[in-house]
């Protein structure tokens, strides 16, 4: 897949500020966006949508980032979709944890627009065409 080819991107997040934000510079950056606000949320749509990657916020109510991840993870059809942690601290144990479960990188919150389109353009390299 070429570095400027749109990619299906979905975002988790119970903030509305962080999912608003993140579409609005997905969006400019040319990707299409689906948001989840939450877990659930997220597992129904990412069925659905079936998206190129998954940004996905730690702290969440009712099923929190890294059970969300593990759970994508499980699943063969999703298992190779990248997964980006989002968190508002940047800890070591975080990171750890995140690749634990799965997850291919780590954004700490607040991102600019340069970061997120950074992230996406680094995932976006790696998928088959």
């Amino acid at each position: 897949m070429s570095t400027n080819a749109a990619l299906k991107v979905l975002v988790i997040d119970d903030s509305n500020t962080i999912r608003r934000s993140a579409e609005i510079f997905l969006k400019q950056g040319g990707h299409e966006v689906m948001l989840a606000e939450d877990g659930f949320d997220a597992l129904s749509k990412v069925n659905d949508y079936q998206p190129h990657l998954i940004f996905c916020d730690i702290l969440m109510p009712r099923l929190d980032g890294y059970q969300t991840c593990a759970i994508i993870k499980r699943n063969a059809r999703f298992s190779s979709v990248p997964v980006v942690m989002l968190s508002s601290k940047d800890g070591v144990f975080d990171k750890a944890r995140g690749r634990m479960v799965g997850s291919q990188d780590y954004l700490t919150k607040p991102f600019t627009k340069d970061q997120l389109l950074q992230t996406v353009r680094q995932f976006g390299a790696a998928l088959p065409e």
